[in-house]
């Protein structure tokens, strides 16, 4: 008697994702592989900020009022939860055909072009689509094997087609697209405010204290907890990143103010969609900037169609544990197992009866034979086959 364990493993759909993107928490979270500048963004941000609450917030909450700090705490608080929520989201990755879905495209698309001769380039794959009584090409991706949807583009450096793809940021370390791109605005507008309010501020302090001691003693006093670094260099600092960072990050405000307000994206403004030669009207625009920030910002947010969680398959591994001890005498019969017998997920307990057997002295009308010889059909059987 053999006991034989059957144990399964779940495979989650997103272990076997094609595409460059990294995933933690089973699933939960997804970024792109790159992620060394989404690490310096969280230096700058969390270094800066430290440094204002650790030295300018505690005189500043004295000298001048004590909501200074908490509406500092307010607008970190806010563009770090922004921040995670554009870097761990789905953009809004559209997955790829299916091997028998890229064959019925395949076939279809040859149905319509025809048979291209030899040497003759065969005619782009395109679908003509129309929206809003207007006419929008829906272009072929041979990586991913479907037609994409209006507006979405296939990101190179995470290697998946994205919906309403606006750009890849390496600064949040994903793609920007459907589904994470008002965390986006919402992000590079509340860090715009808090670099403003940082940098405000800074010169504020350095200026009361000026007041009080003068400005080169300001320069020079040190601070108790750091007695080798003089002030000078912690508000130095500061203030410099806070200076470039609002040359970089208000910019890039008010440039996505803008393409929100024309309900556009930065791939259709760099490739000049709707302001090229052609002079083709915006179809998604609604000529209302109002209109359109709310279709951008408030709009109902798609769910995500990669089921990163969803179960792909099961994979077993059957092990045998150890055998049970018999009694003199006994045979053990052979373990062999019949279909049906073990089920997914469960321990069974196989038992092998040997079947009933027919001995020579039973066998009606047939010779006994000996063990190793072959048994002669009879004259009977014979006569029936013919």
């Amino acid at each position: 008697m053999s006991v034989m364990v059957a144990r399964k493993k779940v495979v989650r759909k997103w272990e076997k994702l094609p595409g460059r993107n990294t995933f933690c928490c089973d699933g939960r979270i997804m970024m792109a592989r790159q992620k060394g500048i989404f690490y310096l963004t969280l230096f700058l941000i969390l270094g800066t900020c430290a440094l204002f609450f650790a030295f300018e917030c505690r005189y500043l909450a004295v000298q001048l009022s004590p909501a200074i700090p908490v509406f500092a705490a307010v607008l970190f608080l806010f563009a770090m939860a922004t921040l995670l929520r554009t870097s761990f989201s789905d953009p809004g990755v559209i997955p790829r055909a299916l091997p028998d879905e890229a064959a019925f495209i395949e076939m279809e698309i040859e149905a319509t072009n025809g048979t291209v001769p030899q040497g003759q380039r065969p005619p782009p794959r395109i679908k003509n689509f129309q929206i809003n009584n207007q006419i929008v090409k829906l272009k072929y991706c041979y990586t991913c094997k479907i037609f994409r949807p209006p507006r979405a583009s296939h990101c190179s450096i995470c290697d998946n087609c994205v919906e309403r793809f606006d750009h890849h940021c390496p600064w949040v370390g994903n793609c920007v697209g459907k589904r994470n791109y008002r965390y986006f605005y919402l992000f590079i507008l509340s860090l715009s405010l808090l670099t403003i309010y940082i940098f405000t501020f800074n010169i504020v302090y350095v200026a009361l204290k000026s007041l009080k001691i003068g400005f080169l003693n300001t320069l020079k006093e040190t601070p108790g907890t750091y007695p080798s670094m003089s002030l000078t260099v912690l508000t130095v600092l500061e203030v410099l990143i806070c200076f470039f960072t609002l040359w970089s990050v208000v910019g890039l405000t008010g440039f996505h103010t803008f393409l929100v307000a024309l309900n556009q994206t930065t791939n259709e403004d760099i490739k000049g969609s709707w302001t090229g030669k052609n002079r083709v009207q915006n179809p998604y625009s609604h000529g209302n900037i109002v209109k359109n920030c709310c279709e951008v910002l408030c709009g109902p947010l798609p769910p995500s169609v990669l089921d990163r969680r969803g179960i792909l398959q099961q994979e077993e591994s059957t092990a045998q544990e150890g055998s049970c001890p018999r009694g003199p005498g006994t045979q053990e019969p052979p373990a062999t197992q019949g279909p049906g017998q073990a089920q997914e997920g469960h321990s069974v307990l196989s038992l092998q009866v040997p079947a009933p057997s027919v001995s020579d002295t039973e066998m009606p009308e047939e010779k006994q034979r000996t063990p190793g010889e072959l048994p002669v059909p009879s004259l009977d059987a014979g006569q029936a086959e013919h």
